[in-house]
């Protein structure tokens, strides 16, 4: 009995390794509770036994953590992440153990979840809160539990020069603008303000979905610009889960080769790496320069869209498997040319959900497209011109205002 209970802690500690892993992101990383992203999970201090609680995400040193050697560090420091008391009732930071202390041992998850190694339980909100101030404790790991859902991701004012393995460009953009730059970084605001992931030279979506850089309507946040001219028709619409621009254009002034059909991009890829490596997504709509952990966008050389989702849906409301259905089949909506407007709008029904059922790609036979979700409050904005991004300071963090959109 003690051998087969000796075996079963052994599977059991391998099945833990199997499935335990660190973020497809290195650098200074915040971790953001996966329902609100404007909160972060900080450190009172950075001495022994200080608390860890949920606090609005400001860019500070306490709010930026690194996954190395099994543990979860504050960024730049010898403090670690360590679970109190034997039932792993709350988390402190102590001082990082050099002989792989089990208080110390935690693993975010493929199903993004901070787990406690070979304990099945995760971090969880205290009774479920995430007022300001909630301490963060273990509780029993559900996939069910939307509160336990964890994102790791940056703040827009701490960005790295790159952000997953393999990239091409970079994250750091700095200010000003270039039409060679490599920036990686992504914006989406407004009709007026919003970036496209297209190629850094000229060539098919197809051949260059790993490298893809950001041209922006926005000058002042080192990315390239989108030629005056290029855009023939953009709507903007900002719904309770997500905000989605869609349109039509020349997009061949932005190196997507003429003919070409497009592809799906993405922050996931075929292997976990984004399409682009390393692109990242920010906004305002949600709160004050927000990172979007999910996002989708199609575009070819002469139609786009782009969708960038919040809140427990969030992955099913950005899916990213459709990726030969094109923009209109994934984001039923307004693209005629002509026409530029920023809309309210209601949620879409889930790409590929009919009723009880969820269609796979390539399964015969095509059901048609969902309608687009009725909109409302729509005001036009003039033809869309290249203008310098306006920088504020909100909360600690340098953000762009946006272009009002209505409510």
């Amino acid at each position: 009995m003690r051998y087969q209970s000796h075996l079963a802690s052994v599977l059991s500690l391998l099945v833990a390794l199997a499935n335990a892993q660190t973020p497809a992101y290195f650098g200074a990383l915040r971790i953001d509770p996966g329902l609100n992203a404007g909160k972060c999970l900080t450190a009172a201090s950075n001495t022994d036994g200080a608390i860890v609680t949920i606090q609005p995400c400001t860019g500070s040193t306490a709010q930026q953590w690194t996954f190395t050697g099994g543990s979860v560090k504050l960024f730049d420091s010898t403090m670690c992440l360590d679970v109190t008391g034997e039932n792993g009732n709350q988390l402190q930071i102590w001082t990082c153990s050099t002989n792989n202390n089990p208080h110390q041992q935690l693993y975010f998850t493929d199903d993004d979840h901070l787990w406690w190694t070979n304990h099945g339980k995760c971090v969880d909100p205290t009774d479920g809160s995430l007022a300001n101030g909630d301490r963060s404790q273990l509780g029993d790991c559900s996939g069910t539990n939307a509160n336990q859902v964890r994102k790791v991701g940056y703040s827009a004012n701490a960005l790295p020069a790159t952000s997953e393995s393999g990239q091409s460009g970079t994250n750091a953009c700095g200010s000003g603008q270039s039409q060679t730059s490599k920036c990686q970084t992504a914006w989406i605001n407004s009709a007026t303000d919003f970036c496209l992931w297209a190629p850094p030279s000229v060539d098919t979506i197809g051949n260059t979905e790993r490298d893809e850089v950001a041209w922006c309507t926005k000058a002042g946040r080192g990315t390239r610009t989108i030629p005056n001219g290029t855009l023939k028709g953009v709507h903007f619409v900002k719904t309770p889960d997500y905000v989605q621009v869609t349109g039509k254009g020349d997009f061949t002034k932005i190196n997507v080769k003429a003919g070409d059909e497009g592809g799906e991009l993405d922050p996931h890829g075929a292997d976990g790496n984004g399409n682009p490596i390393g692109g990242l997504v920010f906004g305002d709509t949600f709160g004050a320069a927000q990172q979007y952990h999910e996002w989708t966008s199609f575009i070819s050389d002469t139609e786009f869209c782009f969708r960038a989702c919040v809140g427990p849906n969030a992955a099913r409301n950005c899916q990213h498997i459709y990726d030969v259905m094109g923009c209109n089949w994934n984001m039923p909506a307004n693209y005629d040319a002509g026409t530029y407007e920023n809309c309210d709008a209601d949620n879409d029904l889930p790409m590929g959900v009919y009723g009880t059922s969820t269609w796979h790609q390539g399964t015969s036979p095509t059901p048609t497209a969902h309608p687009a979700a009725k909109s409302s409050n729509c005001v036009s904005v003039p033809s869309i011109t290249v203008a310098p991004a306006r920088r504020r300071r909100d909360a600690g963090m340098e953000a762009v205002a946006r272009a009002p959109v209505p409510t």
